[in-house]
């Protein structure tokens, strides 16, 4: 079977090494850079399964990788690194196409939890085809593409894809976050905290050109959870 490949975008030589030992033990293949020119390279150049991504890089910022890459509309999963634990930070780097963030100090089971989590998914998004109706146009599941009839293109990440696909999915419903962390991030709601669907969703209505104050396509029910009213109203 072949190894799937894993970029390390991280400056702290220490911490770099800590976690090119831990993804190698583990069956990883793994490439390092430890700073922004040659971690940009890598990224947009390179054919990898997830990429793990500093904030805090000499000569520039990681979000600025992730903008590169997310323009490029590639659909690699990232998981961002870092010391940085304003709530603000990790906003940025979510909305900014960040699959999901690791706040340092972090341990090597965490951070392995969070990339099988991320990974597991992989197999079987190729062969997905689900074509989603929403209004004004459609989303393409196969090519993560969100089109619009006006001729608008957008590319959702991976993260993204898999949370309006599984909405879709459910659409006579209210979907709790817990139930979302569990069945799209695949992580266990009783042991971790996070906003992170509530960004997600923010950051999908966007795309989806959803007013935010008045949605009409994904709800926000109070107490309950989301639900997906497609081309509906």
């Amino acid at each position: 079977m072949k190894k799937q490949r894993i970029l390390v975008i991280e400056d702290d030589p220490a911490i770099r090494r800590g976690i090119l030992y831990s993804l190698r033990f583990n069956g990883y293949e793994v490439v390092e850079a430890p700073d922004d020119q040659e971690g940009l390279k890598l990224a947009l150049d390179g054919d990898f399964d997830l990429m793990l991504l500093d904030l805090n890089l000499p000569g520039g910022d990681g979000l600025d990788i992730l903008r590169s890459l997310r323009e490029k509309s590639a659909t690699v999963p990232v998981i961002i690194l870092t010391a940085r634990g304003e709530q603000e930070d990790r906003v940025i780097g979510l909305k900014g196409g960040a699959d999901d963030y690791v706040v340092k100090p972090f341990g090597a089971l965490e951070l392995l939890a969070r990339i099988e989590a991320v990974l597991r998914r992989s197999p079987t998004r190729p062969a997905e085809s689900m074509r989603i109706a929403v209004p004004g146009g459609h989303f393409d599941m196969g090519k993560r593409e969100l089109r619009f009839e006006d001729g608008e293109c957008t590319q959702l990440s991976e993260r993204e894809a898999e949370l309006l696909a599984y909405l879709a999915r459910n659409p006579d419903r209210a979907i709790g976050r817990d139930e979302i962390l569990a069945r799209v991030w695949h992580l266990n709601p009783d042991v971790v905290e996070t906003r992170t669907v509530d960004m997600h969703i923010v950051r999908l209505r966007e795309k989806l050109r959803d007013d935010g104050a008045k949605p009409r396509i994904i709800l926000t029910l109070r107490g309950r959870g989301y639900q997906f009213l497609g081309s509906g109203s």
